[in-house]
């Protein structure tokens, strides 16, 4: 593709929405979509240096309530979401975000893994909030990794990241279990772009606000270069398991060579206020099919918190099999298992009850 005709598809690509920022509500979009700066599956060499990108945000109760209990952030007016825009920007870029409260509550946004003066800290303690119906700017920023003394280096801001509110309920407490927060992820230039990303956030005994059969099925075609964000909110500690994929236990989840040393796991801790993300290729070494991704805590996993990753064949036709275990999925019933199911001490486990995803 010669410059004038790639020049020509990224502005068919980007849209206002998605210059920066998408919805990630079960849905996934090329991350060149919110940075701009390669064709999906690309390198971000090429992007800018030193960007400040601006974006307004509204914080608003979801339509459809009763109790205006849910609350979500959004990129337009009206369409708030649980989990909030996917945010995305280089090393070295700066974020500013107008933020305007729609509600009636004071509440705020607060990042993970980037670099703010106290007036954007998004909390109480530095007088950094909105009050109901106020609009107030916030600027985050970001850098590169740079040289220090004795032959080591002060690390940069890259890495998978989130946001949340920090004033609804004194710590944002309030705001959390009303579903505010979302990801943010800062790349170093020359990262590999995945083609899709998926925001996987467990939040007590939820996944993006719902329990199984209602969590988020996120799809990809078999081969397709995909990557997960998980983040942990809440009071419980999770262990966030994808079936049949691993990923290197680093920044990345990929290998940078022969000599690395980082873990090569299909499971990690995944505890309030973490987050952690990395890339795989759909189905890669298993094939298509309906694969689960969930919390391994037994009582967690029995309770909803389940999804499923479809990977479809190349093609994006549906493989063999699959939709019986997508039936099965939306047809069991998630309920904490019985204490009296659990065999005594010395004596095997009865047949017949079992978990059957």
């Amino acid at each position: 593709m010669d410059k004038h005709a790639q020049t020509g598809w990224l502005q068919k690509l980007v849209t206002r929405r998605s210059v920066l920022a998408t919805s990630t509500v079960g849905l996934a979009v090329p991350a060149a979509m919110t940075l701009g700066a390669a064709a999906p599956g690309g390198s971000a060499a090429q992007a800018q240096t030193g960007v400040v990108k601006k974006i307004t945000m509204y914080a608003e109760y979801l339509p459809g309530q009763t109790t205006n209990y849910f609350i979500g952030y959004g990129l337009e007016e009206g369409k708030p979401s649980i989990p909030g825009p996917l945010l995305q920007i280089y090393e070295g870029d700066t974020l500013e975000i107008t933020l305007v409260n729609k509600t009636d509550q004071r509440l705020s946004i607060h990042p993970h893994g980037v670099d703010y003066s106290t007036e954007s800290d998004g909390s109480p303690l530095n007088d950094s909030f909105n009050a109901p119906g106020q609009t107030r700017v916030y600027t985050w920023r970001s850098n590169e990794m740079s040289a220090a003394e004795g032959r080591r280096f002060m690390p940069g801001s890259a890495g998978y990241w989130h946001y949340h509110d920090h004033a609804y309920g004194d710590h944002g407490t309030a705001g959390l279990l009303r579903g505010m927060y979302g990801g943010l992820i800062v790349r170093r230039r020359g990262d590999i772009l995945p083609e899709k990303t998926f925001v996987v956030v467990m939040d007590d005994t939820r996944i993006n606000h719902k329990k199984a059969p209602d969590t988020p099925m996120f799809e990809a075609n078999l081969g397709q270069r995909v990557e997960w964000l998980a983040i942990g909110h809440g009071n419980l500690y999770h262990t966030f398991h994808l079936h049949a994929h691993r990923w290197a236990d680093n920044r990345t989840g990929m290998l940078e060579g022969p000599s690395d040393p980082s873990r090569v796991i299909d499971i990690k801790d995944l505890n309030p206020g973490t987050s952690f993300g990395f890339q795989v290729i759909a189905g890669q070494g298993v094939g298509p099919g309906a694969w689960m991704y969930h919390c391994h805590v037994q009582s967690h996993s029995d309770s909803g918190m389940s999804g499923i990753f479809l990977v479809r064949n190349a093609d994006g036709s549906m493989p063999p099999g699959a939709q019986e275990a997508i039936d099965r999925f939306h047809g069991h019933e998630h309920k904490p298992a019985a204490a009296d199911t659990a065999p005594p001490p010395g004596e095997p486990a009865t047949q017949g009850h079992a978990h059957h995803n």
